[in-house]
């Protein structure tokens, strides 16, 4: 789901109604801070101990796995309305991946103790998380089982959608990445990625311009992501 505005974004932070009682949206507000971050800076790195739960406010943060060998994988790119080290609540106490900001971002931090007693005392907050960690696990599953069983031009058509329609609800949009970071989100090679992302503007699917894109047949995206 894309986050439109920012009524949109803070009723996810503090949903009201018989979601959050006004105290514990007081509680959250009092142990939190906004931290501005720089493109570009690290926001936490996998396996140090988790400390507070994130909400991303503004921006994009990018999440990644390292790997062996100086090589990562993308596991996701977060928006506004995402929430960062959920996983360390319910799962582990370190951080399972790292997160770096793609671009300028605003980053919400609420005290991980404070966060934890209001979901122990409140089962409709822990269950509104636990969808948004259930939705997150299937779409990290479906794009690694994609990279896994999907041709190039499946595995390409898969990420011009992502950011098309996840990350900006537009046509027309630049990558945010480096080639090398789009490859390793695709789950190929630099120089097969960039080969192929050519035929597609060779075939008049897409205009490409660096790092500009412009979807020129939505039908035809979607149609090589379906077949794959």
């Amino acid at each position: 789901m894309i986050l439109n505005n920012k009524l949109d974004i803070y009723n996810k932070l503090f949903p009201k109604g018989d979601i959050l009682t006004d105290e514990q949206i007081n509680q959250l507000k009092i142990n939190g801070k906004s931290v501005q971050f720089k493109k570009k800076d690290v926001i936490f790195r996998q396996n140090t101990f988790t400390s507070h739960i994130m909400f991303v406010e503004e921006g994009l943060i990018k999440l990644f796995r390292d790997g062996g060998s100086d090589k990562s994988i993308i596991l996701k790119i977060a928006t506004p309305g995402y929430f960062l080290g959920l996983i360390s609540i319910f799962g582990n106490e370190t951080f399972q991946y790292s997160a770096t900001a793609i671009e300028d971002s605003k980053v919400f931090f609420i005290d991980i103790n404070t966060f934890s007693s209001i979901l122990e005392n409140n089962g409709k907050y822990s269950i509104f998380l636990l969808k948004e960690i259930c939705k997150d696990s299937l779409n990290i599953f479906e794009r690694t089982i994609s990279q896994y069983q999907k041709q190039l031009p499946g595995k390409i058509a898969d990420i011009i959608l992502y950011f098309a329609e996840q990350i900006y609800n537009s046509y027309t949009f630049v990558f945010p990445l480096t080639r090398n970071e789009l490859a390793e989100l695709t789950g190929t090679t630099k120089e097969s990625f960039i080969r192929t992302l050519s035929e597609f503007k060779n075939d008049k699917i897409i205009e490409l311009d660096g790092k500009y894109v412009k979807i020129n047949s939505i039908e035809i995206v979607k149609t090589l992501s379906k077949i794959g």
